[in-house]
C-alpha cells in the first residue's frame, strides 16, 4: 500500500514526497483511515513504528479546512507527551507534514524560560504540543485555553506513568471539552494505563501493531558475557571493530552515561551523554550533533532517549541490561527501522544474568551468546550460558511466535 491509497489530500502527499516517504508503516496504514473517520483510537505501538505521523497526518488534513479562515487561532489539537525531546520531535513532524497548509503549531515544555513560549501562544495556535508540567503552569496562568479543542492525543502513556505524570494528566483532562476525538498511544499496557485509556476513550478502535514482547524482525541481536570492569574496553572494541556508524548506547544511570561518554572520548570516539540532568541547551546540542552525524555515539538513559527518532541508526548497544524486559524490546527497536537492518549488542555481567533470563523469556527466544571476543569471561561462566535459555516447554509453547 502507498500513502496515495489512504485518501490523503494532495498537500499532504506532496509533503510526504518531499520527506521521501511513499509507503506507510503498519500503524499508519491502520490508524490514518480510522482517525479520518472521526473515531477514537487506542494504539499499542512502541517507539519507532511511525505513530507520530499516524496521528499528525490525519489531524492536519481534518484541521486544514477550518484553519483557512483568517482570524485568531484557537487551540484545536493538543498533543501531550512526556519529554521535551519527544515534544520537539513531534513539533518538527507537524512542521514537515503541514508545510503547505499554513497551520500554526507551538511546542511548550519545562526546563527553559516560559516567556518565548507564552509570546508565541498569545498570537494563537492551531496545534499545541506540550509536556504535562509546563502545560498545567500555563493553564493556571491563563495563557492556555482548551475550550475549542477538537483533538486530544496522549502519546507514550506508559512513559507518562513511569515518570509520575498520571496525576498531572488527570488534572489536564478536567480542562478538556467532553466532545472531542481522543487518540491514545502506549508501548505497553499495564493495568493503570488500561484504566486511564478506558476513562478517556469513547468506543475506541484498538490498533496493535507490534506486541511489546516481540523484538524487531530485522535487528540482529547478540550477547557478550563480560566482567563488569571489562565493559568499557569491550564497548570501545565493538565500536571500533564492528563498523558502527551511528550508535545509541543505553545505560541505567545518569552518572553511568557521563562516565561512559568520557571514556569513549578518551579512546578517540566522539560521544556525548543525554540524560535529565543535562541543560536543555546541552541536550539539544547533543541530539543535533547525533542526527547530523557529527557525533558517532550518544550515551543515554531510557527516559532521555525517548525523543530520539532516527531511521538510519546502525547499532544499539546495551551497556547495562535493563531490569524490565520490555525495556529491552523498546531499546533495540530504535535500530532496524524504516525497512533498514539493525544490530543490537548487549553486555551482560554476572549480576545481570537474571535480567537476561527474563528478556529471553518475554521475547520467546534465546539471544545468541558471542563466545569469542577479547574480553571473554572465565570459561566456567561461559559454560553457564545455557541457563539463560527458556525451558524446552516454554520454547514449544511460543514456537509459533519465533522468527
Amino acid at each position: 500500500m502507498t500513502f496515495k491509497e489512504l485518501n490523503l489530500a494532495e498537500y499532504i502527499l506532496n509533503a510526504l514526497e518531499a520527506e521521501g516517504y511513499t509507503t506507510p508503516t503498519p500503524i499508519q496504514e491502520q490508524a490514518i483511515p480510522v482517525i479520518l473517520q472521526g473515531k477514537d483510537v487506542f494504539g499499542c505501538a512502541q517507539t519507532g513504528t511511525g505513530k507520530t505521523a499516524a496521528f499528525a497526518i490525519p489531524i492536519i488534513q481534518m484541521l486544514y479546512p477550518k484553519i483557512k479562515n483568517k482570524g485568531f487561532k484557537y487551540i484545536k489539537a493538543l498533543i501531550l507527551t512526556p519529554t521535551r525531546e519527544l515534544a520537539t520531535q513531534i513539533n518538527e513532524s507537524f512542521a514537515s507534514y503541514s508545510r503547505q497548509t499554513g497551520l500554526k503549531h507551538d511546542v511548550i515544555f519545562g526546563g527553559v524560560s516560559q516567556y518565548p513560549q507564552v509570546a508565541s501562544l498569545k498570537n494563537g495556535t492551531d496545534v499545541l504540543i506540550a509536556t504535562p508540567g509546563r502545560l498545567l503552569d500555563l493553564i493556571s496562568q491563563g495563557y492556555v485555553n482548551l475550550e475549542d479543542l477538537q483533538f486530544f492525543v496522549l502519546d507514550e502513556a506508559d512513559r507518562m506513568l513511569d515518570m509520575g505524570f498520571v496525576h498531572d494528566i488527570k488534572k489536564i483532562i478536567r480542562y478538556l471539552p467532553k466532545e472531542r476525538q481522543t487518540l491514545f498511544f502506549s508501548a505497553t499496557l499495564p493495568p493503570q494505563i488500561s484504566a486511564l485509556a478506558h476513562s478517556l476513550l469513547h468506543h475506541p478502535v484498538k490498533i496493535e501493531v507490534t506486541p511489546a514482547s516481540t523484538t524487531a524482525e530485522n535487528v540482529e541481536q547478540s550477547i557478550y558475557m563480560v566482567a563488569k570492569n571489562d565493559k568499557s574496553p569491550l564497548l570501545v572494541h565493538l565500536l571500533k571493530e564492528k563498523g558502527a556508524s551511528r550508535t545509541l548506547v543505553f545505560t541505567r544511570t545518569k552518572h553511568g552515561a557521563d562516565k561512559i561518554a568520557r571514556h569513549l572520548n578518551q579512546a578517540n570516539i566522539r560521544a556525548e551523554a543525554l540524560h535529565g540532568n543535562k541543560s536543555q541547551q546541552a541536550r539539544e546540542r547533543a541530539l543535533d550533533n547525533f542526527k547530523s552525524g557529527r557525533l558517532k555515539v550518544l550515551v543515554a538513559t531510557d527516559i532521555a532517549s525517548r525523543g530520539i527518532d532516527i531511521d538510519d541508526l546502525s547499532h544499539v548497544i546495551n551497556y547495562d541490561l535493563p531490569n524490565v524486559p520490555e525495556t529491552y524490546v523498546h531499546r533495540i527497536g530504535r535500530t532496524g527501522r524504516a525497512g533498514n537492518n539493525g544490530i543490537a549488542f548487549s553486555l551482560c555481567d554476572r549480576d545481570e544474568r537474571a535480567y537476561l533470563k527474563d528478556i529471553n523469556k518475554i521475547t520467546s527466544q534465546s539471544i545468541p551468546v558471542v563466545t569469542e571476543h577479547p574480553y571473554m569471561m572465565a570459561e566456567e561462566s561461559i559454560q553457564q550460558r545455557h541457563s539463560f535459555r527458556p525451558r524446552q516447554q516454554s520454547r514449544n509453547r511460543y514456537a509459533g511466535n519465533r522468527r
